[in-house]
């Protein structure tokens, strides 16, 4: 899981390497980087241009390259994993858990993926083979293979001992998983019960069965709100036959909120949530020309609305100086609403049974606000250009447009997740075309009507 970083360190620690570089003491740079947990390399890497960054990289100790691969964000990662063949890629998967091995295998071609599971230990090859077999955005491509599981007839002075025998158990263990010999998940046994109770009671007397487990193809935003929602440490997953596969653990859990906090932001503006800070120009330009050649589409459709009322325009030029606010005021309330619709979807609050009422209550404020605003502007408007008639129809248009803003700002994003597409991706293109359109056709349009 990605740690929190204070920039003013990480640009320091920068410095400080760039500084050991430059005067060429390739040890003394080493040493720094051995010195920092795998976190802060990660991130001091993300924080580097394409050219430092490489450089740092060669300086990384090889038994340290897993760790530090697992914290980088999946394009970086792949970009490093572009440059190491099967064997490196096996050394560096070898410190690491299985579900961030699975993660990194599925970025590596056909070839070097099969060299890796090749030159893997049968037992470690199994449990890495059983995660590739679901997609990474599902609890089965979320889940780890190490949970602990005991029996029922099992007494705790048994399960302490057997407990006794690992070296170590597995991180965020909270719960012990009961399985029946057919591996089927029974229950849990949380090990605050396991180290209270009376030695000679047995698991299936102690055991907790009122919870549900995971199945394997949830979604991992499905799994995300579980987890938030019964503010779980661990959750075991099953198969549809419910045979116990694995479990999640609540630092994965948290990766998944992260990706898509920043699936949401980025999406906004069209760009992948892995987008690199410093990826190079040739590969960030593409990127976005794709958006703002759609962009620029929909401009020019607002832009031929403008056009039909070309006389209009003509004769009063105030239209010309007044026409951006109507759009400007319909765009910030329709993302408003956009923006309050798409956080809700993702939180899994909107279905059949309250979608009416927000639609309902969006175009109220829609209504509401619309009427305040508009009242303001008319007077500014007739003050300003001494035409009672252009304050009546600027706030008639404003009106019209907030209206328009909330209603397209809760049916789009809506409408899109019905289709299976993004709504935080296409949302907003869609939305600033409503309003655009709306905005100019309502406000040239009265104008036309009343100053023909």
């Amino acid at each position: 899981m990605p740690a929190r970083h204070d920039p003013d360190n990480t640009q320091n620690q920068l410095k400080e390497l760039n500084r050991a570089l430059d005067r060429g003491s390739v040890t003394e740079a080493r040493r720094m980087l051995e010195l920092l947990p795998a976190p802060d390399v990660a991130h001091l890497l993300e924080s580097s241009p394409p050219q430092s960054r490489s450089e740092l990289w060669e300086l990384i100790d090889d038994q340290s390259e897993g760790d530090v691969l697992q914290e980088l964000s999946d394009e970086i990662q792949s970009q490093f994993l572009r440059t190491m063949d099967a064997e490196e890629v096996a050394a560096a998967a070898a410190g690491m858990d299985v579900d961030d091995v699975a993660d990194m295998l599925q970025q590596l071609s056909e070839p070097v993926l099969q060299e890796v599971l090749d030159s893997m230990t049968l037992q470690d090859r199994t449990r890495v083979e059983q995660i590739l077999n679901y997609a990474d955005d599902t609890a089965g491509g979320l889940m780890n293979t190490d949970a602990i599981t005991v029996r029922p007839p099992h007494t705790m002075d048994v399960v302490l001992r057997y407990l006794r025998r690992h070296s170590e158990i597995p991180e965020m263990t909270d719960n012990l998983i009961v399985v029946n010999r057919a591996d089927e998940f029974i229950g849990l046994l949380p090990l605050s019960t396991l180290l209270v109770s009376d030695p000679h009671a047995t698991v299936r007397e102690m055991m907790v069965t009122d919870v549900e487990a995971i199945p394997a193809a949830m979604h991992d935003s499905e799994v995300a709100s579980l987890f938030e929602r019964h503010d779980l440490v661990s959750a075991p997953v099953i198969d549809q036959h419910g045979k116990l596969l694995g479990r999640i653990t609540i630092d994965d859990v948290v990766d998944v909120i992260r990706e898509d906090a920043d699936h949401s932001l980025m999406s906004m503006a069209g760009l992948d949530e892995d987008e690199d800070t410093f990826a190079p120009v040739m590969a960030t330009t593409p990127r976005r020309a794709i958006w703002l050649g759609i962009n620029l589409l929909t401009a020019f459709l607002a832009s031929g609305v403008i056009n039909m009322f070309q006389d209009t325009l003509e004769k009063v030029v105030a239209l010309a100086v007044l026409m951006p606010i109507v759009a400007s005021m319909g765009g910030v309330a329709g993302t408003q609403t956009l923006t309050v619709i798409v956080r809700g979807l993702a939180l899994g609050q909107i279905g059949h049974s309250n979608r009416n009422w927000l639609i309902v209550r969006e175009v109220t404020v829609g209504l509401i606000n619309g009427i305040l605003w508009s009242l303001v502007v008319a007077v500014a408007a007739s003050l300003w250009f001494q035409d009672p008639l252009i304050g009546l129809i600027i706030a008639a248009a404003m009106v019209i447009n907030l209206l328009m803003a909330a209603l397209a700002g809760t049916i789009i994003p809506l409408t899109l997740k019905r289709f299976k597409i993004d709504p935080a991706l296409a949302g907003s293109v869609v939305l600033t075309t409503v309003t655009d359109v709306t905005g100019f056709l309502s406000f040239l349009g009265l104008a036309t009507i009343f100053y023909a």
